[in-house]
């Protein structure tokens, strides 16, 4: 398995500042409630992180519709996930299936010991049994890391922040401008925590292409597989990709940026089949990739990592 300090380091750090955030807002709330006990900040900064930890994966199973898929009705699936998970030495993920009309697929769960892998109707149709298995792969990835809980468990914190910040800065009783400055605190705090998930975000992302190529995948199946989901959430509807919007983390590849997604693998499929061949991905291993100011920028508010940087990511471990 690669070496993942680096991913275990910035999550550790990422939860560090994202509950040092919480812990400041609520103690300036208790200040200006006239409550000053830090144990009582402290208990309370614990308990939303542990709600959040505790509860995270039964709120995506329920926001995302995910229902348990039997081995009698997908014996492949079942099969590629215990391949899979053999080859991460993991226990076997539980397999459920998402009743959302955009092919792709997530991973949730509290630890790689309760893990749950789950994928959505119409990527069955979309990909080939390599690009499935690498997507699968990729999904397998996140729970050997344990990175999707620390996700979960850091994102419900801006919107913390954010409803602090609505709160105070629209009070009638600004108490001489406190409430007025909690609430631009906490609007600052809820802009430095969302892009502290998406970093973290885009960062587990990378660690997981890779894991899914040490498990057995080719790093082109892969590129290809983001490919086509791409092409698959162009064509769902913008009520479609707005209904599920709040989870797009949890996905493979960002569904909401899936046309400048599918600019840039266009650039890479030199033959135009709509697949990224060994071929094509070898081409790209030994060549520059320039990726534009706009594209910089539109990555860091992104949940994943820009597609040309990640392909070119792919393209090395070729």
């Amino acid at each position: 398995m690669k070496n993942t300090w680096k991913l275990k380091l910035r999550m550790i750090l990422t939860f560090v500042v994202m509950f040092s955030i919480v812990y400041f807002l609520i103690m300036l709330v208790g200040l200006y409630l006239g409550i000053a006990s830090w144990k009582l900040y402290c208990g309370v900064s614990l308990i939303i992180v542990f709600l959040q930890y505790w509860f995270g994966p039964s709120l995506v199973k329920r926001s995302m519709h995910v229902r348990p898929l039997s081995e009698a009705e997908a014996p492949h699936i079942h099969q590629m996930v215990q391949e899979l998970a053999a080859e991460a030495g993991i226990p076997k993920p539980e397999v459920g299936l998402s009743e959302i009309a955009i092919p792709n697929a997530f991973a949730y769960g509290r630890s790689s010991r309760s893990g749950h892998i789950a994928i959505t109707r119409p990527i069955l149709g979309l990909l080939d049994r390599d690009e499935l298995k690498a997507v699968l792969g990729h999904e397998m990835g996140h729970i050997k890391h344990n990175d999707m809980i620390v996700t979960a468990a850091v994102s419900v914190i801006p919107m913390i922040c954010y409803y602090i910040a609505l709160s105070f800065m629209f009070s009638r009783d600004n108490d001489n401008g406190a409430a007025i400055i909690i609430g631009i605190l906490g609007y600052v705090f809820y802009i430095l925590g969302q892009l502290l998930v998406l970093f973290i975000s885009r960062t587990r992302e990378y660690y997981a292409d890779a894991a899914s190529v040490e498990f057995g995948n080719r790093p082109a199946a892969l590129a290809s597989a983001l490919y086509k989901l791409s092409y698959g959430a162009s064509n769902c509807s913008k009520e479609t990709i707005d209904d599920v919007n709040s989870g797009r983390a949890f996905f493979v590849n960002d569904i909401g940026n899936a046309a400048n997604d599918i600019h840039d693998f266009q650039q890479l499929d030199f033959d135009g089949d709509g697949k990224i061949s060994d071929e094509e991905l070898r081409r790209l291993a030994n060549s520059e990739i320039t990726i534009s100011k706009k594209n910089g920028i539109m990555e860091l508010l992104s949940t994943h990592p820009d597609s040309l940087k990640r392909v070119k990511k792919l393209a090395e471990l070729q």
